[in-house]
Order: structure tokens, then sequence, then C-alpha cells
């Protein structure tokens, strides 16, 4: 898994690494029992600070996406999350609010908003049955 970090982009070093080890763990792209880069040598790679990636890998480690095990490192957990399933749905909620939020600000109406969340699911979909047959 190659992480790529937008210094320019605004959005903190931490969050754009836990958006792309979720996309690649969600993709398919990293199966669960993957191993994710160490601390040290992706710190050193992305030129950011170890404490960033430790506390993006915290974040990705408290919901689930990845496990820690002692003296071996971080891996792709398992599909199976944690939190109980009214939490996972609350989340996604929100998600789903700022969605609406930003659709509306874009003149998005609902029709459209809809066509393409199923879009883009449907082309999510087709990237992780692509991944399953490499």
């Amino acid at each position: 898994m190659r992480l790529h970090i937008h210094f320019k982009s605004g959005k903190p070093v931490y969050l754009q690494i836990i958006d792309q080890v979720k996309a690649a763990a969600a993709s398919g792209a990293a199966r669960p029992g993957d191993p994710l880069p160490s601390i040290r040598p992706l710190a050193e790679d992305l030129r950011v600070n170890r404490n960033t990636v430790a506390k993006a890998y915290a974040e990705l480690e408290r919901e689930g996406i990845i496990e820690t095990v002692a003296g071996k490192g971080c891996f792709v957990r398992a599909a199976a999350s944690p939190l109980k399933k009214s939490v996972r749905l609350q989340r996604l909620a929100d998600y789903i609010d700022e969605s609406v939020i930003h659709a509306h600000h874009l003149q998005i109406g609902k029709v459209e908003l809809l066509r393409l969340i199923e879009e883009r699911f449907d082309l999510f979909e087709a990237q992780r049955e692509r991944a399953a047959h490499a």
C-alpha cells in the first residue's frame, strides 16, 4: 500500500493517512492480514512526524480498521467491526448529513445526490471485484 500526502490540501496529514488506509481496506486493495508500513519508516517516507503516523494508526485501530500485534506491527483487520451496529449506523448517518449539507451548498438536489451515491457505490463495488480477482 502506497500512501500519498498532499500538503497543500488543507486536510490534516493524519486524516489523509486514515482516509487512504480506510479506502484501501474497503476497496480490497489492502486485504485482511496485510501489514501496514511501520510507523517510523512511513513517517520518513512521507516526511512527516512519526507522532502524526502514530495518531492515524491509533485512530484506525480505535475504529477497528487495523489491529496491532505486539512485536509484529499493524495489520488490516477482517471486515468484522468491533462496534455495535447502532453505533456504525450513527457514524454513517453523520457522514451522510455532511454530504447532504455539501449537496445543499453546491445546489445538488436529492435525485442527483442519490444517483451520484449509487454510481459511486457501484464503482466502488467494481473496484472490490477487480481487487478480489487480482
